[in-house]
């Protein structure tokens, strides 16, 4: 039996905080198995929240700066949240922040200089876990995948509502994986136009009517007759999708509800498709009760929430279990999900 130790840091598109999880894997016989000693989600100061979400329009010193100035951020958080807990990792693992994601173009970039969480850690760090998958000619998204075959294996599909809905299961062709279409990224920003950060259990959502129109339009974008692998960026939903949204000028709670009624469409019509019914829900969206509700209207799936924890800090988790499969050089990105060349062990280390 082994064992391994390992902290995940998560953030994600929706720009709500750092997700932290404290990890243990145990690999016996062959099979992993993990358990969340301690998470925690750091919101986010307004600063960082202004700074990370301007930086898609911001110049290249800018860009390079925050990556290093995110770095240390990210390490001191790490340090708080280890002298908090009194957990000794063998080693973080960092998602880092996604800036830009465009693989069609051959780049992807998430900041978070993993050597500025070395040296403020003092311990060995993960990061960068997206640009040789890129570099191998795949989509570098969704990672996740690895761990949900062998950790969440009792599941035919893992279903993670975060910025996008992304799904990962088992096929004749391996493990596949796909973004399948945007969720929390759109439903946070049309809570902000009324004054709030999300849209608590979809409770502005189920006030409003569904815009049939609207509806089948964003039904009808081009993204959801791609086959996989496919991914899906912030770049999309400013040039695709937003312009629908904002073309019938809709008040925002309608919005909100017609937007709710779109993703538990493409979601539950993705499952439908795929032939699972065993589904592991996780992810922010996960606890919005009115969008799980329209899941289940539209399918007859077993849809399964676990405890907090796992629904909190899934991604953190995996990251974390990421990091420690490239500190053993197996590998963590599979082709059959992304579309690279080969399997392979994605991270770069940074050693203390």
């Amino acid at each position: 039996m082994q064992s391994f130790k390992a902290i995940g840091l998560m953030s994600g598109t929706s720009l709500d905080g750092v997700d932290l999880a404290a990890c243990e894997f145990t690999l016996e016989n062959g099979r992993w198995s993990y358990l969340i000693r301690a998470a925690h989600t750091f919101p986010y100061p307004e600063e960082w929240s202004v700074r990370l979400s301007g930086l898609p329009s911001g110049d290249a010193v800018t860009l390079a700066r925050t990556h290093v100035e995110y770095g240390h951020f990210l390490g001191q958080l790490a340090k708080s949240f280890i002298s908090s807990t009194g957990f000794t990792p063998l080693l973080i693992a960092s998602h880092g922040h996604t800036i830009f994601h465009q693989p069609e173009n051959g780049f992807t970039c998430q900041i978070g200089s993993g050597s500025a969480i070395a040296a403020e850690t003092g311990l060995p760090v993960a990061s960068d876990f997206r640009s040789l998958d890129v570099a191998l000619g795949g989509q570098g998204a969704p990672l996740v995948p690895v761990g949900d075959r062998l950790l969440f294996g009792e599941y035919q599909a893992c279903l993670n509502l975060g910025g996008f809905a992304n799904v990962s299961m088992e096929s004749h062709e391996g493990r596949i994986a796909f973004d399948i279409c945007p969720v929390n990224i759109v439903l946070n920003h049309l809570a902000g136009k009324l004054g709030l950060a999300y849209d608590r259990d979809g409770e502005n959502a189920r006030k409003g009517k569904v815009h049939q129109d609207l509806l089948e339009e964003l039904n009808q974008l081009d993204y959801y007759g791609q086959s996989y692998p496919k991914s899906l960026g912030r770049e999309w939903v400013e040039s695709c999708l937003y312009p629908v949204l904002i073309r019938g000028k809709i008040n925002t709670v309608d919005l909100l509800r017609t937007y709710s009624e779109h993703a538990a469409f493409q979601v539950t019509r993705a499952m439908e498709i795929a032939e699972v019914r065993k589904i592991l829900v996780t992810g922010g969206g996960a606890r919005n009760c009115f969008l799980i509700e329209r899941f289940r209207h539209y399918s007859r799936n077993e849809f399964h929430l676990p405890d907090n924890s796992l629904i909190d800090f899934k991604e953190a988790l995996v990251f974390a279990f990421l990091g420690v499969l490239r500190y053993k050089g197996d590998s963590n990105v599979l082709k059959s999900v992304t579309g690279c060349s080969r399997d392979h062990s994605g991270g770069m280390i940074f050693n203390i």
